[in-house]
């Protein structure tokens, strides 16, 4: 009932050019020349970081930063989830004396 379709190839329009010919070429063996040995000296691992006192203060403040970001942060979130809680308890304070002085009007 439902089968896909394959699409065909479109016509190529405009102009087309020929395939290019491709000629193959002679390998001619040459002379090797002997590699190099390596150099018997160790190269390091990784660099070495050096630390001016500069940097140690860029790298200091940039951390504080860091923590006093995500403190805020933090906090605020804190005070939403605070100031939810307190308004959803006033919120049920307030139906159950409506629900209450309801009962007694009966």
């Amino acid at each position: 009932m439902l089968r896909p379709k394959i699409p065909t190839m479109p016509t190529p329009t405009g102009r087309v050019t020929p395939p290019a010919v491709v000629e193959p070429t002679a390998i001619s063996p040459s002379t090797q020349t002997p590699t190099p040995p390596p150099a018997m000296s160790p190269a390091p691992s990784r660099p070495v970081v050096q630390l001016t006192p500069g940097t140690v203060i860029a790298l200091v403040g940039g951390g504080t930063a860091v923590v006093l970001v995500v403190g805020a942060v933090l906090v605020s979130l804190l005070l939403a989830v605070a100031i939810t809680g307190v308004s959803v308890a006033v919120c049920a304070v307030v139906l159950r004396s409506l629900l209450a002085s309801e009962a007694k009007r009966r």
